[in-house]
C-alpha cells in the first residue's frame, strides 16, 4: 500500500451509451461514498448516453480529445466503473493504455472475449470448462437450432437485458428479434438446470490471486436471474454458498483458470450453474463487475474478511503496483479459431 502525505489523485470513469448506464452510476456513487477521503482526492467524469463527456454534476467538458488526455494523465490511477460497451468491452481500456496512466481492472483483451459470449465460451471449453450447448445467429432467425427450453441472449449484453426464456418453439422469433435490438448478433443456448454459484478473483498488489468465498443466487421457483431480479430485488444471495467440497474446489480452479487465460486483471466475477449430478457448467464472465457495496463481488470479499471500502483500496493499489501486461489477442484466440 502506498503510503504518502499526499492523497492519490484518483479519477473515477463512468456512465456510457449502453443499457448500463445507470448501473454504472450506482457502482460509481457507491464507491465514491466508501473510498477513504482522506487517502484519495476523487474527480469523476461520465460518459452520457449521447457519447458526451460531462463532470459529476452532468455538465459537458470539452470535446477535444486532448483534455480528456490531459484529464486522464493528470491522475495518479483510474478507477473505471463502466459497464457493458465502451466501459467493459476493452474501448475505454484502450484508451487509458494510451495514455499510459495506471487503471483498475481488466484490460483490452480480457474486455473485448468476456463481453463477446459465444467467444469467450468457446475458449472455455476449448481449456476444459463445461458450456452450454450454444448457436450464434443474427436477428432474422426464425427456426430454432434444438428443442425448448432454451435462452436467447445479446451476444454482447450484460446485466441480463433482453434475454429470454423460451420454452415453445413459436416464441422463438420474437425473442431472437428483442434480443437483437441489443446486439444484431444472438446467442441461442439450451437451458441448463442447476443452481447458480458465482465465484470472484482477486488480484493482489503482489500479483497473487484471491478467490472469494462463493455465492448462490437464489430466485423465484421457475425464474431466471434476470434484470428486475438484479436490480429490484427479486433474488436472494446467500455466501458463503452451501456446496459440496469437490465442486467447490473445481470452482475455485475453473475461475482462476479462466482469470489467467483470459489475461484478467483486478477483479472478475465468473457465474456457473451447479447442476444435481455435481457437474459445474459456465455461464458468463465479468471483468467488470457490479461494484455497489450490495453488488455480488463486494458481498463475496466481505464475508471473507475484506469489507468494501478496503477492497476498493485493493484494487487501487493494485493498479498502481503490477505492471499491466501488453494484450495479445492472437495469441488467446489461437486455439478457438477453427471452432469460429
Amino acid at each position: 500500500m502506498r503510503v504518502s502525505a499526499e492523497p492519490i489523485d484518483l479519477l473515477i470513469v463512468t456512465g456510457g451509451p449502453g443499457s448500463e448506464h445507470d448501473v454504472s452510476l450506482a457502482s460509481a456513487a457507491s464507491a465514491t461514498t466508501h473510498l477513504d477521503a482522506a487517502r484519495y482526492r476523487v474527480t469523476t467524469v461520465i460518459l452520457d448516453r449521447a457519447g458526451r463527456w460531462c463532470d459529476a454534476s452532468g455538465t459537458p467538458l470539452p470535446r477535444r480529445m486532448e483534455d480528456l488526455v490531459r484529464l486522464i494523465q493528470r491522475a495518479d490511477v483510474v478507477l473505471p466503473l463502466m459497464h457493458g460497451k465502451v466501459g467493459e468491452d476493452g474501448s475505454l481500456a484502450a484508451v487509458l493504455d494510451a495514455c499510459g496512466t495506471p487503471y483498475v481492472g481488466s484490460g483490452v483483451r480480457a474486455g473485448a472475449v468476456a463481453i463477446d459470449k459465444h467467444l469467450m465460451k468457446l475458449l472455455a471449453s476449448d481449456a476444459g470448462i463445461p458450456v452450454a450447448a450454444g448457436v450464434l445467429v443474427d436477428g432474422r432467425e426464425v427456426s430454432p437450432p434444438f428443442d425448448p427450453p432454451m435462452f436467447i441472449k445479446p451476444n454482447t449484453e450484460g446485466s441480463s437485458y433482453g434475454i429470454q426464456r423460451v420454452s415453445m418453439v413459436e416464441d422463438f422469433a420474437a425473442a431472437v428479434a428483442e434480443a437483437a435490438a441489443f446486439d444484431p448478433r444472438v446467442l441461442v443456448e439450451k437451458e441448463i438446470v442447476g443452481r447458480e454459484i458465482d465465484i470472484a478473483v482477486l488480484q493482489m498488489p503482489d500479483g497473487t490471486l484471491r478467490v472469494g468465498p462463493p455465492l448462490e443466487i437464489i430466485v423465484e421457483a421457475g425464474g431466471f436471474f434476470g434484470t428486475a431480479e438484479k436490480y429490484d430485488g427479486g433474488a436472494t444471495f446467500l455466501v458463503p454458498a452451501s456446496i459440496p467440497d469437490k465442486a467447490a474446489i473445481r470452482l475455485r480452479d475453473h475461475a482462476e483458470k479462466l482469470f489467467r487465460l483470459l489475461g484478467c486483471a483486478g477483479v472478475a466475477r465468473f457465474d456457473f450453474f451447479l447442476t444435481d449430478d455435481g457437474g459445474l457448467v459456465l455461464n458468463e464472465v465479468n471483468t467488470a463487475p457490479g461494484m455497489t457495496a450490495a453488488s455480488q463481488v463486494p458481498r463475496m470479499f466481505d464475508a471473507d474478511g475484506l469489507p468494501y471500502p478496503r477492497l476498493l483500496d485493493t484494487l487501487i493499489d493494485t493498479a498502481m503496483a503490477v505492471p499491466r501486461v501488453a494484450d495479445h489477442p492472437a495469441d488467446l484466440l489461437e486455439h478457438a479459431v477453427d471452432r469460429l
